[in-house]
This record gives structure tokens, C-alpha cells and sequence, in this order.
């Protein structure tokens, strides 16, 4: 264990969760705002992450993978992934049930771009006014530089890549949910049929490395626009 980073994993699982607890509060909020009460009683509009921790996805599996990230070997390449409990909407009490499913299914997603950008700002201004700096301690204290640069970097690489993972159009994910409201009828047995076994499948997509074609150009992008 002598190459594992206690301090950095703390760092990696309180934005994780704070990340997680966003998404999913964001979701119940927005059922609300369109007249389901569901989530609501069940305690989900909030940030507490007790309301939205799953005891697997949320934290073994994250700190496992993390640490086998961290120190190497045979099981290093299983992603770095966690979601929460979902949450419980009922879509036969909404409003507007066609824009009501768009808004609520987007809304994590908007919850955790929301952070992203508010972290992204947070870091461009100390790094203009000299105060941290990407690869440097700036003017700040090396015992405060290093854990706050962490946790700006992982609130901002964590938080866009939740957004964009659960954009894409693939079940159980949101972005499934938002196409399910534009596809045809003759369409949604396909959705419905996947949905089956859509889990599985993006496990095995993710141990495969076939979404870092789209994650690499996007970091790559946040890291530029840090840098100009």
C-alpha cells in the first residue's frame, strides 16, 4: 500500500459524492417542479449524500477501483466509475409529460456541468491572479496548493465527465431517457430491449477504453482553455 495516496482517495471521494449527491437532488428537484412529490417525501431534494449513497456504486466500487488504479497490476485498467441510488420519479403525476421527461432526465447532467464550470472559474481566476498555478504552487503554501489543486482538477475532470457519460444516448443512462421522447413509436422496442442489458454493455465499453475517444479530446480541451 506504500504507493497509495490516502490523502489524494479523500480528495477523489468527497467530490465523487458531493458530484453524485448533485446529480441525483437535481433530478428529484426538477420531478417536483413539474408535480411529482415522489422523491420529494422520500427525503431526495437535498445535498445530504446519506439520501443518495449507494453502498456499491458510490463507494466500493469507486475506492476499489481508485486503488487499483493507484498501485498497478492485473486489475488497474477497471475504470474509475460510481453512481448513486437512483431516484424514484413517477412520470404519470407530470406536467407537460414530453418536456417534463427532457427536463428531469437533463437535469443531472445540468447539475453537474453547473460544478464543472463553477470549478473551472474558481481555478482560472487563481491562476491569473498568480495564486496556484496548473503545474506550480503560485504564492500559495505547498501544504494548500497541492490538496486545493486536486480537488479544483477532480471537481472539474469528474463532474464534465458524469455530464457528458450520462448524455449519451445509450440505456439506463439520462441521455436515453431525453432520446426516448424524440424517437418514433416504432422505435422505443429497440430502447426498451437494450435497456435489458444496457448496464452490462457499458461496463464492458468502459473496461474496453472505447469511451476515452470521447473523454481524452474533452479534457484536453478543459486543460487548454486552463492554460490560455
Amino acid at each position: 500500500m506504500e504507493n497509495l495516496d490516502i490523502g489524494q482517495l479523500i480528495i477523489y471521494m468527497v467530490v465523487l459524492i458531493f458530484a453524485i449527491s448533485a446529480h441525483e437532488a437535481a433530478h428529484a428537484w426538477m420531478s417536483y417542479r413539474f408535480g411529482d412529490d415522489t422523491a420529494r417525501l422520500l427525503g431526495r431534494i437535498t445535498l445530504n449524500p446519506a439520501a443518495h449513497i449507494d453502498p456499491i456504486g458510490t463507494l466500493l466500487i469507486p475506492v476499489a477501483s481508485f486503488v487499483f488504479a493507484q498501485l498497478g497490476g492485473p486489475l488497474a485498467a477497471i475504470p474509475l466509475i460510481g453512481w448513486g441510488k437512483p431516484t424514484p420519479v413517477n412520470p404519470l403525476r407530470w406536467r407537460n409529460k414530453n418536456v417534463a421527461n427532457v427536463m428531469v432526465s437533463a437535469a443531472g447532467i445540468m447539475a453537474n456541468m453547473l460544478i464543472a464550470i463553477s470549478a473551472f472559474i474558481v481555478f482560472k481566476v487563481l491562476m491569473a491572479t498568480g495564486t496556484l498555478g496548473l503545474f506550480d504552487n503560485g504564492t500559495m503554501s505547498q501544504d494548500l496548493a497541492t490538496p486545493l489543486r486536486m480537488f479544483l482538477l477532480y471537481s472539474l475532470i469528474m463532474n464534465v465527465s458524469l455530464a457528458v457519460f450520462n448524455l449519451l444516448p445509450f440505456p439506463p443512462l439520462d441521455g436515453s431517457k431525453i432520446l426516448e421522447t424524440f424517437l418514433p413509436v416504432s422505435m422505443q422496442p429497440i430502447l426498451a430491449a437494450l435497456e435489458q442489458y444496457g448496464f452490462l454493455i457499458l461496463m464492458v465499453f468502459l473496461y474496453m477504453g472505447l469511451f476515452s475517444k470521447i473523454f481524452d479530446p474533452i479534457f484536453h480541451f478543459i486543460i487548454t482553455l486552463l492554460l490560455m
